[in-house]
């Protein structure tokens, strides 16, 4: 991220708490992900698991860029 994206997001995060909690979520499901990749092996479950977070996680990204670009 640019130096005036970033600028950009902190501002959104101050002004907007759903920004915030959407940027709170994104760090959450980026932290569980990095959980799981930590394993060495992970079980089926866990596979999915692991699947469904990354999709989760892509479209809280997604979100965040929309609300990025609209505010420009």
């Amino acid at each position: 991220m640019g130096q005036s994206q970033d600028a950009k997001m902190s501002a959104l995060i101050a002004r907007d708490p759903e920004f915030k909690a959407l940027v709170e979520e994104h760090r959450m499901l980026d932290e569980k992900l990095k959980e799981l990749d930590r394993k060495v092996y992970l079980l089926p479950d866990e596979e999915v698991e692991r699947k469904r977070l990354q999709k989760l996680k892509l479209a809280k990204k997604d979100k965040i860029a929309q609300i990025l670009s609209l505010s420009a």
